[in-house]
């Protein structure tokens, strides 16, 4: 019985050795960062988004004079150009932020159409409304963007 034991007991240290070897330390992955090639693309369409953000009161304006062929005009050209710019920005941001990205390109193209539609409509009310919305919009992308001038790190 005493040798059934010692046999047993050796083999519980053998096998307790084996399993904390197999162990070993975790090695905590890096966070992840950008690529230099990722921040280029991004720094190329940031500009043009931050240029229409720039001209939001010229918007504003063109609704409040209830302009609507150029309201229709500046929806068409600059700002469907930076809704383009920050689809293609989306895929080069860090994997666990373009989810909320695509959301509020989503979000910043469905405030793009309700303004469009005011404007056929000549709802004033909710063309200020939704342009508020598009602003906004800009904005959150905009802080989910790595600041460009940095070779790498999180958002900005």
């Amino acid at each position: 019985m005493a040798r059934q034991r010692s046999i047993f007991s050796l083999i519980l240290v053998l096998l307790a050795t084996f399993l904390i070897s197999c162990g070993g330390p975790n090695i905590a992955a890096p966070p992840p960062t950008y690529t230099t090639a990722q921040l280029q693309k991004i720094q190329t369409y940031v500009p043009e988004i931050k240029a229409v953000r720039d001209r939001a009161d010229e918007l504003r304006d063109l609704i409040e004079k209830k302009d609507w062929v150029f309201v229709g005009n500046f929806i068409h050209g600059p700002i469907t150009e930076a809704k383009l710019s920050m689809s293609y920005i989306t895929p080069n941001l860090l994997p666990k932020v373009q989810p909320q990205a695509r959301q509020i390109t989503k979000d910043f193209f469905s405030h793009l159409i309700k303004i469009d539609q005011a404007a056929k409509d000549s709802d004033s009310l909710v063309a200020l409304n939704n342009y508020q919305a598009v602003f906004d919009d800009i904005d959150k992308f905009l802080e989910l963007v790595p600041d460009t001038s940095a070779p790498s790190g999180e958002a900005s």
